[in-house]
């Protein structure tokens, strides 16, 4: 796009404009008068955030089930209802705690998955195709890598938000055993950002909503059954316990259950968060890609 266009269509004057008046003020003096500069790809970040802010404040009461009340319910369910089966014939299969102190950090991990791909896989794709939120936001300043990162710093608060909910919940309820809990928000904040930058990068890709439903149903439920969440990984069958390591959520759960007992150390800190990491900057750099191509007109 010319810089005439980007001076004329975001409320500015165009280059003809800005050097007429000058001309016609000076006696048809040939001095141009330089364009403003736009502002700097973080400053539109946030501007692109501050949209999606604006609308979560209109419409947060309707997440209150899904953030809050949802995975507290959860949580008591498989904690304490299936959690005192378990505690009565099985203790020791659980490292010797509580099946409740077990499934805590756990759940939280997973609360912290499905935000993340809650909040970037339906809310981008109705940016291109339902409400196109989008499409109005390229018809500002806003370049494709503005929204996404904007969309991004929403998600990550939306993330935060969750996560810090329920740790308060885990810690009124006396389900938290070490002071390393401290830095189970970082975590889990982490761990739907890994989860979130490769699914926005895919969603603005789409043309049909069904797609949608297979990374759920195809990887969501599947890794929440597979990857610790509900019992240790050495329970399953041996063939299929290394692919379970490799994957994302077990990072997540493993790195939130440890920080939660106690039990993580130094070593396996650095492997979980750096996979998640890793994660997430190809995410990142999936979707600068995929954002550009989708909307640049």
């Amino acid at each position: 796009m010319s810089a005439d266009a980007l001076a004329g269509g975001y409320g500015g004057s165009s280059s003809r404009e800005t050097t007429a008046a000058p001309a016609a003020a000076g006696g048809g003096s040939s001095s141009r008068e330089a364009l403003p500069r736009l502002p700097s790809s973080a400053v539109l970040s946030v501007r692109a955030f501050r949209c999606w802010l604006l609308m979560y404040q209109r419409t947060w009461r309707a997440t209150v089930w899904s953030s809050v009340l949802g995975p507290l319910f959860y949580l008591g369910a498989m904690g304490y209802g299936l959690g005192s089966l378990v505690d009565k014939h099985v203790p020791a299969a659980i490292g010797g705690v509580s099946y409740v102190v077990f499934v805590a950090p756990a759940v939280l991990a997973v609360h912290s998955m499905n935000s993340g791909m809650g909040n970037a896989l339906f809310p981008v794709f109705g940016g291109v195709h339902w409400n196109k939120i989008y499409i109005a936001a390229r018809a500002t300043m806003l370049r494709p890598a503005d929204i996404y990162r904007g969309h991004l710093l929403f998600i990550t608060m939306r993330i935060a938000m969750n996560a810090a909910v329920f740790i308060v919940f885990m810690a009124a309820f006396g389900l938290i055993s070490s002071p390393w809990a401290v830095l189970l928000l970082p975590a889990a904040v982490l761990l739907g950002v890994a989860f979130a930058t490769p699914s926005a990068a895919w969603a603005v890709t789409l043309e049909h909503e069904l797609a949608m439903n297979y990374p759920i149903r195809f990887g969501a439920i599947p890794l929440m059954l597979f990857s610790g969440t509900f019992f240790p990984v050495s329970q399953l069958p041996a063939w299929i316990r290394p692919l379970a390591y490799a994957t994302p959520l077990w990072h997540g759960v493993a790195l939130c259950r440890g920080l939660s007992l106690g039990t993580l150390t130094a070593g396996s800190a650095a492997i979980h968060v750096g996979y998640l990491a890793a994660l997430a900057a190809v995410g990142l750099w999936f979707g600068a890609r995929t954002y550009r191509r989708r909307l640049y007109v």
